[in-house]
């Protein structure tokens, strides 16, 4: 074995090598494992590591690994299926109407998937290993942990001063937020999930774009909430519809991505962003700003708008970011930002579910963002998506030129494909991945019935041009096979 074998490389031998010994036998010591596969002592370590999780070993300090013996007791698989009876069961809400208890992840599963091997990934949400800055992200947390206190207990709220820096970023350094007005949470998601639960009781209706997330759908309707489409176009969420949808249903809350939407890449329009504001406030609502892709402007965007946050005057705004999207997919650091008694709502539903976020990763965060390290990595994300931006857009242009040119926007991860009327999102997908790329289907974006097929192509987790290419050649392949093209 080559000295790049991998870690699963040797567990895969060693597992064959297992059956050759006795259970409680002892494996040979690590030395001779080194020895014979030409491999580091750390990759040995690891793929033990492997095995004992496997159950297929046993180890014991200072004395070594040994095979482990069977279970004394067969398993027994008991008849689980009263469950179905108590999970189906329904409670009211204050309406009277029955609220459902299933949870749809399909949605959320389509990005989150690792695709198999040999297939292009133009289904995920988080960025290429080579976009990450893992070396910067590997110093901040080794300083992170050496720091004093760093594995004592934070405040419930959040390190201070990466509240500070938050707020701060938020809504620029003079702007109507400070560290006391933000809560550090668990990422996007966590921080969606809270406000959502502060925010609307079981059974209340919630204005949505059209399309829109899929973990946004799913946390809505996981929580007893009912979702309602507000159509968005090329300038955002259409405000006009917006106001009827406030009157028709009562809600009390908008969910908006007002830059680089979520899946159309579109960026609220300055004289939308005045009225989103001004008719939530007619309404008595707030408006729950994802402002999730605020790190991922490519190269060629210029200017970005303030957030709608640096705006509000009322407290209508609750905000929420992350650094998540532009580090690492474990980097789960967000913020929730808000004003008046919505944020000690907030903060209480924080506490109850998850008591605070670790202390070493807002420390590794916060050494993180204070470093120069970090200006340099969210230049060369913006390089990185400008350059896979391209890429994709000029092979669907070669590739697909039957198909309507989706929008190219200037910031984001991704394209919003427009399939033929007609079109079955699930062959079209099943069909992709036969040919070798991952997509994820539009249906899991819409709340409601979707106006037309879609398909959302990510291209921040490929290695680059090459690789997207081949992708979009694949997915011709694909819709040649389903009679698209």
């Amino acid at each position: 074995m080559k000295k790049s074998s991998s870690v699963l490389e040797l567990a895969s031998s060693l597992r064959r090598e297992i059956e050759r010994y006795s259970p409680g036998e002892k494996l040979p010591p690590s030395r001779k494992l080194v020895e014979r596969y030409g491999v580091s002592p750390v990759t040995v370590s690891r793929a033990v590591a492997v095995l004992a999780a496997e159950g297929l070993v046993t180890t014991r300090p200072g004395a070594g690994a040994f095979r482990a013996r069977p279970a004394r007791r067969a398993r027994r698989d008991g008849d689980t299926s009263w469950q179905e009876v108590a999970l189906s069961a329904e409670s009211a809400a204050a309406s009277g109407e029955p609220l459902p208890r299933a949870v749809d992840d399909a949605g959320v599963l389509a990005t989150l998937a690792a695709p198999p091997p040999g297939v292009t990934g133009f289904n995920g949400g988080y960025l290429h290993s080579s976009l990450r800055p893992e070396r910067a992200l590997a110093a901040a947390l080794a300083r992170a942990a050496r720091r004093p206190g760093a594995w004592g207990r934070p405040p419930v709220e959040g390190d201070e001063q990466l509240r500070g820096w938050f707020a701060r970023e938020i809504a620029g350094p003079d702007g109507p937020l400070d560290a006391s007005h933000v809560l550090v949470t668990s990422g996007g998601q966590s921080a969606l999930t809270t406000a959502l639960r502060a925010l609307a009781p079981p059974g209340a209706p919630i204005l949505v774009e059209s399309p829109t997330y899929p973990g946004l759908l799913a946390v809505a309707r996981a929580a007893g909430l009912r979702p309602v489409p507000v159509p968005v176009d090329a300038d955002g969420v259409r405000t006009g519809l917006l106001e009827d949808a406030f009157r028709a249903t009562g809600a009390r809350v908008l969910v908006c991505q007002p830059l680089f939407q979520n899946p159309t890449g579109a960026v609220l329009s300055a004289e939308r962003r005045a009225e989103v504001l001004r008719i939530a406030r007619a309404a008595g609502a707030f408006v729950v700003e994802d402002d999730f892709a605020r790190h991922l402007a490519h190269a060629d965007a210029g200017a970005l708008p303030p957030t709608l946050a640096a705006d509000d005057e009322h407290g209508t705004v609750v905000h929420i970011c992350s650094l998540t999207k532009a580090t690492s997919p474990s980097m789960r650091v967000g913020a929730l930002a808000a004003r008046g008694p919505v944020l000690r709502r907030l903060r209480a539903i924080q506490v109850v579910d998850s008591f605070f976020v670790p202390r070493p990763l807002q420390e590794a965060a916060l050494e993180l963002v204070g470093s120069p390290a970090w200006v340099r990595h969210l230049r060369a994300v913006a390089a990185g998506l400008a350059e896979r931006r391209t890429a994709m857009a000029s092979a669907l242009l070669t590739e697909l030129p039957g198909l309507p040119p989706p929008a190219f926007p200037v910031g984001g991860y991704h394209l919003w494909l427009r399939l033929p009327d007609g079109a079955d999102e699930t062959a079209v997908t099943a069909a992709a991945l036969r040919a070798g790329v991952a997509v994820a289907p539009g249906r899991a974006y819409f709340p409601a019935e979707p106006p037309a097929p879609h398909l959302r192509l990510s291209f921040a987790d490929t290695a680059g041009t090459p690789e997207i290419t081949d992708g979009v050649r694949r997915l011709r392949t694909a819709l040649t096979e389903t009679g698209l093209l």
